[in-house]
């Protein structure tokens, strides 16, 4: 069996270790052929070992996300407690439906919708995601933003959200701009407190590196050569969505994600997110994925709610 493994967002010298001492421990404890080209993993033999060796350097990206490094000691280690139990290893998706590695394991998508989003983030500048709550389209798009950035595919990350609840009269809250828009964008900040350990977080936000900014601080703006992620977009209006659509600068991504069923805005409104479906629908390098309650990754009950609500809304 043959397998190509990517090393997303690992350095592959850090991955290598001093003098190959890493893929050394592994060539001297398995009989498949491995080969480091680039930072890409190639590995051929066994089909039972091959997945063994897989899940083996699943950890050991893992350990060099949390702790910036690896060394000779972990490995040997991460070998031990696997080598041993491949009946027991669960082959729990493919390469290609890995977002990220985290120091906390893997992200992956797990549905065809999802799969179908990731693979849509690639191929395109500006993706959109509309699907009801839990089916995660804002986690996977910060996922998908922290591996371009690890990849130095961007240079930073903006992640922004329409501030509805205080009509985007943020100037009447108490407190400077962090802490008058922080309960606004918790949701954010949680997920990337899932994927980045809190030192290099804190070392991302203080340098802008990662930047987190109400919709209305995104006028003016031309964002060149970074992933752009505007939240709960059915919450924008339609000049709102064109502002944030025409900051895009060269280079850059861009993901658009909403639930166009939790639209806040007053009736008088027109939602931008539900407006750009009809807009936009037609222009190449555009893509609007749609998730549904099948895709919902949260507890087993939120796809029974979604569906209970969706009903009474049809009646």
């Amino acid at each position: 069996m043959k397998k190509n493994i990517e090393l997303n967002g690992v350095d592959s010298m850090a991955f290598l270790g001093a003098n190959d001492i890493n893929i050394k421990i592994l060539e001297n404890t398995f009989n498949s052929k491995i080969v480091v080209r680039g930072n890409k993993v190639l590995l051929d033999g066994d089909a039972d070992e091959v997945h063994i060796i897989q899940h083996i350097i699943d950890e050991m990206i893992i350990t060099i996300n949390a702790k910036g490094y690896i060394d000779k000691n972990d490995v040997e280690t991460i070998v031990l407690l696997n080598k041993d139990q491949i009946n027991n290893i669960e082959t729990d998706g493919d390469d290609e439906d890995v977002i990220l590695y985290t120091h906390k394991g893997k992200i992956l998508a797990k549905t065809n919708a999802q799969k179908k989003y990731h693979k849509a983030i690639i191929e395109n500048d500006i993706v959109f995601a509309i699907g009801p709550a839990g089916t995660g389209k804002t986690y996977q798009a910060v996922a998908c933003a922290i591996s371009a950035l690890k990849k130095s595919e961007v240079e930073k990350i903006i992640i922004t959200r329409p501030a509805v609840e205080a009509g985007e009269r943020l100037g009447f809250l108490p407190g400077d701009l962090k802490e008058k828009v922080d309960p606004y964008l918790t949701p954010l900040y949680d997920a990337l407190n899932n994927m980045i350990s809190k030192d290099k977080l804190k070392y991302y936000l203080t340098r802008n590196i990662i930047e987190i900014a109400p919709l209305a601080y995104m006028r003016g703006r031309t964002l060149h050569n970074s992933f752009i992620i505007l939240d709960e977009a059915q919450n924008s209006t339609r000049m709102q969505m064109k502002m944030f659509l025409t900051r895009i600068g060269v280079t850059s991504k861009a993901v658009i994600t909403g639930d166009t069923t939790q639209v806040d805005l007053p009736n008088n409104e027109v939602s931008g997110l539900i407006d750009s479906t009809k807009v936009l629908k037609d222009i190449s390098g555009i893509k609007f994925i749609f998730l549904t309650d099948k895709d919902v990754v949260r507890h087993e009950l939120v796809k029974k709610i979604i569906k209970a609500y969706n009903n009474l809304e049809i009646k």
